[in-house]
């Protein structure tokens, strides 16, 4: 799946008015090139900004906002105040605004002349004043926004809006994700399940059943010489045991999983799936639990979720998205089982299968081993440790009322043999300590599945539930039992409250 941030565009727009007369809006205009332009040519921001004019009236500001709209390519709007702007100019714009906007409190000089300073300066940057005034009228409307802070040269500035640029390309991303569904959800599981209506109205997912007869169907029409042409890509990029070699045992099972793999990427390109989830009861005319195919597909930026679950499809599809073409990779997980070792107590990460080799430390390896459930033939997969170091795991749930995203920085730690459990695996202790972090997990009501991150910050979350308009916590370094409780009743009164519930 070849999906960049070439083909996006973010709309620069400068407020200004009329008032101090043509030279103004010249000077005006020509600092905002320049600022645009090198905010392109500083190679920091992954989505190229697009100067779109100085907006001067209400009208200006109107047309530009719907033009945005409209443009495919516009993921998102960073506004601009050079001088001061009348906020009531701002407001029929605003109401039109469908597009993530970033409110960008800079200035074209980044030091005050002391020397030369006089009142046409002074007319001309009023970036201090107008932005107050732009600030006000979006605040006043309840209009979500991300505000950065500081000079258009400075990195920092640069890195807060590089973010943004990530969050906004994958939130048009998820705008027309299509998930499909082999099976439905398992075993009464209702933490994985949701409103599918409502995540479509406010996230964007479509959700779609698929038989998995349709893969099955896809399956009988792979050639044995696309099955030879991948099993020459996992020799590749692949370590091999023995059974798996050509002339091993269990070789027929690496071709089997092959042929699985081609027929799911076929069907998911043909009915343009961002992301699926499959269900081990059902699994007719399949050979195995297609866990290889579900990995290799996670690294190619296809969204999964197992047993049904299509908000971690989701939610893993929108991370990688933000994560395009940062080095340490983001995975699908599972809370597999614990161990209480005093300050070393960690939670062991894993799946019967699907875990995505973008966050191996080392080359996997292909292996081939019994699966004591779902009824099918031993299944392949990739086994493998994760890297270590800091990550951010992360949920939304269905709290009835409302979509909730749990988010949690955790600490990946060495992880120990796992002789009998050849599964590919990680090992974190959640911040703030095990205790603290596993029960504010669970308080907050979070589920056993999460789609994990080492390149994503918390900053990537907030701006994702904020376009959104859904409710975020945070489980950090700094969380406490006391305060998150408060934290998760002043949230419930809060938005019950806006709901008139």
């Amino acid at each position: 799946m070849n999906n960049t941030f070439d083909q996006m565009e973010v709309w620069f727009v400068t407020g200004a008015q009329l008032l101090y007369g043509g030279d103004a809006v010249i000077a005006v205009d020509g600092h905002s090139n320049e600022m645009v332009k090198g905010l392109n040519e500083s190679g920091n921001l992954p989505v190229k900004v697009v100067y779109k004019g100085t907006v001067n009236s209400a009208k200006e500001v109107t047309d530009t906002f719907k033009a945005a709209n409209s443009n495919e390519k516009c993921i998102g709007i960073i506004t601009w105040m050079h001088t001061f702007s009348p906020a009531k100019m701002w407001i029929h714009g605003l109401q039109e605004l469908r597009k993530p906007l970033l409110h960008f409190h800079t200035q074209y000089n980044k030091e005050i002349p002391w020397n030369e300073i006089d009142m046409d300066f002074m007319n001309l940057n009023q970036s201090a004043h107008g932005d107050r005034e732009f600030g006000h009228m979006v605040s006043r409307m309840r209009k979500n926004r991300k505000i950065v802070v500081g000079h258009w040269k400075d990195e920092k500035a640069q890195a807060k809006i590089a973010t943004w640029m990530r969050v906004s390309a994958a939130w048009a991303d998820a705008q027309d994700m299509l998930i499909v569904r082999f099976g439905d959800q398992m075993n009464n599981v209702a933490v994985t399940d949701g409103d599918k209506v409502e995540a479509e109205r406010v996230l964007g997912y479509h959700v779609d059943y698929c038989p998995i007869a349709e893969l099955v169907a896809y399956q009988d029409k792979v050639t044995d010489a696309e099955v030879a042409d991948m099993l020459k890509i996992y020799e590749t990029e692949y370590d091999f045991a023995d059974n798996c070699k050509e002339g091993g045992k269990d070789r027929g099972q690496i071709v089997h999983a092959a042929r699985i793999e081609i027929a799911l990427r076929n069907l998911l390109k043909d009915k343009g799936a961002k992301a699926f989830t499959t269900n081990f009861d059902d699994l007719e005319g399949i050979d195995q639990l297609p866990g290889l195919a579900s990995q290799r597909l996670m690294a190619e930026g296809y969204g999964f979720g197992a047993e049904g679950d299509w908000k971690t499809a989701a939610l893993f599809r929108t991370m990688w998205f933000m994560g395009q073409g940062l080095p340490k990779g983001c995975s699908f997980l599972e809370d597999y089982t614990l161990d209480f070792d005093g300050e070393n107590s960690a939670i062991l990460q894993s799946h019967m299968l699907e875990v995505c080799p973008l966050i191996a430390a080392g080359k996997p390896k292909m292996e081939v081993h019994p699966l004591g459930i779902g009824g099918k033939n031993d299944p392949a997969r990739l086994v493998f440790t994760s890297k270590t170091g800091q990550g951010v795991a992360a949920t939304i749930v269905d709290m009835g009322s409302r979509f909730r995203m749990i988010v949690n920085v955790v600490d990946c730690i060495e992880p120990k043999p796992l002789p009998k459990l050849p599964v590919a695996s990680a090992l974190w202790i959640p911040q703030p300590s095990f205790e603290v972090g596993a029960a504010a997990w669970m308080f907050a009501g979070g589920t056993h599945h999460t789609s994990f991150s080492y390149d994503l910050t918390v900053e990537y979350f907030e701006d994702y539930a904020e376009m959104a308009g859904i409710e975020m916590v945070l489980i950090d370094k700094d969380t406490t039992i006391r305060e998150f409780k408060k934290e998760l009743k002043w949230n419930d009164l809060y938005y019950h409250l806006a709901k008139g519930l």
